[in-house]
Formats: C-alpha cells, sequence, structure tokens
C-alpha cells in the first residue's frame, strides 16, 4: 500500500504548559499514569475484535510516545513469563520502554498483584489510563477494580482487544456501565495537551505527524 506523505505542523509560538480544564472533567497530562497490561504474543496472536493486532500494536507504540514526552509514568506488567508460560512483552513496544521494569504475575487481575499495586500507589496519580489484553480478562478486572477502590479510569477502546468481537464489546459495557470512561487513542492525545499553542503540543507535533503518517499504512482489522 502506497504511504501518502503526511504535512508538518506550522511550529507555534507558544510555550506555556497546558493548564487543568474548568470544569476538571478533560483530563491534562499531569494528573495521569499509564498501564499497560499484557501486549504479549500469545494474547496478541488470539485478537479477534473489531481492531486488529498491528493496529492496536501501532497505538499502544503512540500513546508510549504520548506518555514519554509529556513525562506520564508508565507502568508495564505481563502475566506468566516466570511461570513459564507466556513470553515476554511484544517486542515493539518493548522497545519503547527499554528503561521500564516489567511486573511480571500470576493473577489474571493485575489489581490482586502487590507490586503492581505498589507501583501505581508510588505514582501518586488518581487518574489512570488503561489498556490491556484481554478486554474482557486483564481489562476489566482490574479497571474495576480500581474504579471502587476510588481512582477515576479511562480506558482506549481502539488499543485493546478480545478473543471474540461479543466478549471485547460485552467487557466495553460492562466497563462503561461500571464508570469508566472511553476514549480512543487519537482522542486521548489530544485532550492531554488540548492546545497547539502549549508547550506539550511541541513536544507531540512529531509524534502525531509520524501516528498520521503510519495510519495510512494500516487497516483497522490489520
Amino acid at each position: 500500500m502506497e504511504i501518502t506523505p503526511m504535512p508538518s505542523f506550522k511550529k507555534s509560538p507558544g510555550g506555556v504548559s497546558q493548564s487543568a480544564s474548568a470544569q476538571d472533567a478533560v483530563w491534562n497530562h499531569d494528573e495521569v499514569a499509564l498501564l499497560l497490561i499484557d501486549y504479549q504474543k500469545e494474547m496478541f496472536d488470539q485478537i479477534h475484535s473489531e481492531t486488529g493486532p498491528q493496529r492496536i500494536d501501532l497505538n499502544i507504540r503512540f500513546l508510549i510516545r504520548v506518555a514519554n514526552a509529556l513525562d506520564i509514568p508508565v507502568i508495564l506488567s505481563t502475566v506468566g513469563v516466570e511461570m513459564g508460560v507466556n513470553g515476554p512483552t511484544r517486542s515493539s513496544i518493548a522497545a519503547e520502554l527499554p528503561d521500564t521494569r516489567v511486573i511480571d504475575r500470576s493473577s489474571m487481575n493485575a489489581w490482586e498483584d502487590t507490586e503492581f499495586h505498589e507501583a501505581i500507589l508510588v505514582t501518586k496519580k488518581k487518574r489512570l489510563i488503561v489498556c490491556a489484553l484481554y478486554t474482557e480478562i486483564c481489562l476489566a478486572f482490574p479497571v474495576i477494580e480500581a474504579l471502587k477502590e476510588g481512582f477515576e479510569v479511562m480506558y482506549v477502546a481502539d488499543a485493546v482487544g478480545g478473543r471474540s468481537q461479543l466478549a471485547h464489546a460485552t467487557a466495553l459495557q460492562r466497563l462503561a456501565n461500571a464508570g469508566a470512561i472511553p476514549n480512543t487513542t487519537l482522542a486521548l492525545s489530544t485532550e492531554l495537551f488540548r492546545d497547539w499553542k502549549s508547550s506539550q503540543a511541541e513536544r507531540l507535533r512529531p509524534i502525531l505527524v509520524w501516528y498520521l503518517g503510519e495510519l495510512n499504512g494500516y487497516s483497522a482489522s490489520a
């Protein structure tokens, strides 16, 4: 597939850090942590929901670059690696987080893992952005637990996937009914800076250009 070059954004004269929204309803870059759970080969191989594995991989890599540019803490977890059941984080994703400690666990519910839970508390962030494979298990369980513990939680619907479309859609409905906030990858990235004159926008422009260019090479089901 031919990839059409993306136009570059014009540099803005800005530089002031983006402030929080007046109603505190739209999330700001300095109040969140990004949780990435079980982006491993074994999970990618069994994704059969509307956003395909290659697009999910791209979306997660983009979110990591956004987080790194905005100094958002990232917590990375795997399941069953030390037990010899699963392999490590997919190499394309791990390459974006070379210095991040991976928290491996045995529980399907990451919230029940002491090391994972403590890592979240250390960030002192009460707003969590959570992405995981699969939607119906490793995303649903910790999100519901976090909500009960008083955290605000957002999930990124096109950066997660399930073993079937029905399982994926049912889990997303369960999360929304429980009070979690649905979002999508590109919308989330813009929510975290919002003003093209902000210093955050200056950092994100090249990342956005890269991502939008990459999207031309992917179909939603890829």
